[in-house]
């Protein structure tokens, strides 16, 4: 049971089967076990250093996990911060704020209401995923039996720390919008997640926000639509709203509301790519030169745009533990991917969500412009999205792909890359399912239908979302 609820970047099943309390309670001990012992063998000696923060979603089940899990690391000895019920990204500042040797997040993020996991950071608000100690805990966990320890009695109790968050946050808004002497009129279909909670106690003081409210309830554990803003049926209520109510701007959170889908003023979805392209201009006004990472499904556009603005792009693969650690490495001032998870250098190169909210009303606020009309600039590609592609071997698929294409330029940062100048794609494999996914993109509609009808056959039976 134990082996079905580790990913490559977290942990997370159906509850309660696979997942269960007892399963929570040794990971818990498990991931105090080796995250003391990191702190330890670094030669840290603050007493903070054997403190692990905890906080959890809305769902159902996460009450009973975070209580098992929060017991386990006090098993092993650890002191346990409790930060009740907040969103992902409250962990990471948690991290910070307190200077302790990590912490977990309880949620599932987008997944459906019977799934749940866990989120694991270690000091820094560094992740740990796979290949990155995700594989120790997994090992660690296995091995602990309860029946047979002795409780080490570490220490519990409860911090509230919205108010320190939201100072934190709202340092980055525009101060007309927090006076009032600017408004702007914004839709939030917080997806009855934590940005039900988190968007009133960050946002709510601002005079100048004229907030519509879509799906803020969160206590039953139940949503109204997926909490996944990628799929575009989930997106619906928010572009009827922005519309409706002849809105600035929509915000469609995910579960744990560390990230987002931006709506324009039409109703129309904003590629996370195109956010990004339009933001690095901000970022690198104020820091000429700075290293800008992007996931490499990204538009084209992501690279030029970061190279016009006096930026150095920086490509990574995909998924939150790379980019991360490349944020990091690089000391960039603000990088995103096509998922909408957007990193800041100001939110310790972390994911954050509230920060992304408060960078682009911000940007709005101060331009005055219509959003569709700024982003405008950046839509030079036809993009068609990530495609799944159904394939018994993806590997001979990959290798089809190549040999149909010997001129292009390749590379093999994430899955294979083919650049042929008039169009380019990246093909991925899966980390959990026995598929492919393309992103295509190409310099005119017509290109890029006449290539999928192309690559398509190569990387076997398309598959909708």
């Amino acid at each position: 049971m134990l082996g079905k609820v580790f990913k490559a970047y977290d942990i997370r099943a159906t509850y309660p089967k696979p997942l269960n309390e007892k399963i929570a309670w040794q990971i818990g001990y498990a991931t105090a076990e080796l995250l003391l012992k990191e702190a330890a063998d670094a030669g840290f000696d603050d007493p903070m250093m054997r403190h692990l923060v905890v906080g959890r979603d809305m769902r159902k089940s996460s009450p009973s996990l975070a209580e098992s899990l929060r017991q386990g690391m006090r098993d092993f000895g650890a002191h346990v911060i409790d930060l009740g019920r907040v969103d992902t990204s409250m962990v990471y500042f948690a991290i910070h704020l307190l200077g302790c040797a990590g912490g977990v997040q309880v949620t599932a993020s987008h997944n459906p209401a019977n799934y749940n996991g866990f989120k694991i950071s270690r000091r820094g608000a560094k992740p740990v995923g796979s290949g990155s100690g995700l594989e120790e805990i997994r090992r660690l966990a296995a091995l602990v039996e309860r029946e047979k320890l002795e409780p080490r009695g570490g220490r519990e109790e409860s911090r509230d720390l919205w108010d320190a968050y939201r100072d934190h946050i709202v340092r980055f808004i525009d101060p007309g919008l927090a006076s009032g002497s600017r408004t702007l009129k914004v839709v939030v279909d917080a997806s009855n997640g934590m940005a039900g909670t988190m968007v009133p106690k960050v946002f709510g003081a601002l005079k100048g926000l004229q907030l519509s409210r879509l799906n803020f309830e969160n206590e039953s554990g139940e949503f109204a639509h997926e909490p996944n803003p990628l799929v575009e049926a989930n997106l619906a209520q928010t572009r009827e709203a922005v519309v409706a109510r002849k809105a600035a701007v929509g915000f469609c959170f995910d579960g744990d509301a560390d990230r987002c889908m931006v709506i324009d003023e039409k109703g129309q979805p904003v590629g996370c790519d195109l956010l990004l392209s339009w933001l690095v201009g901000r970022f690198l006004r104020r820091e000429p030169g700075a290293a800008v990472v992007y996931d490499l499904r990204s538009s084209r556009t992501v690279r030029e745009a970061i190279t016009e603005a006096g930026g150095r792009p920086v490509e990574e693969r995909v998924g939150h533990v790379f980019m991360k650690a490349r944020m990091a490495a690089e000391s960039a001032v603000v990088g995103g991917e096509l998922s909408g998870h957007f990193y800041f250098r100001d939110t310790f190169h972390t994911d954050n969500g509230a920060r992304v909210f408060a960078e682009v009303i911000t940007a709005l606020a101060e331009s005055g412009r219509p959003l569709s009309e700024l982003i405008k600039p950046f839509r030079r590609y036809a993009h068609s999205g990530e495609i799944n592609f159904q394939t018994d071997d993806a590997a001979a698929a990959l290798k089809r792909l190549r040999a149909a294409h010997p001129k292009a330029k390749t590379a093999t940062l994430d899955g294979l890359s083919l650049d042929a100048g008039e169009w380019w794609c990246n093909v991925r494999m899966s980390n959990t399912e026995p598929l492919l996914r393309l992103n295509l993109e190409a310099r005119t509609p017509e290109m890029l239908a006449r290539q999928l009808k192309e690559l398509g056959p190569l990387l076997g039976k398309r598959v909708a979302h």
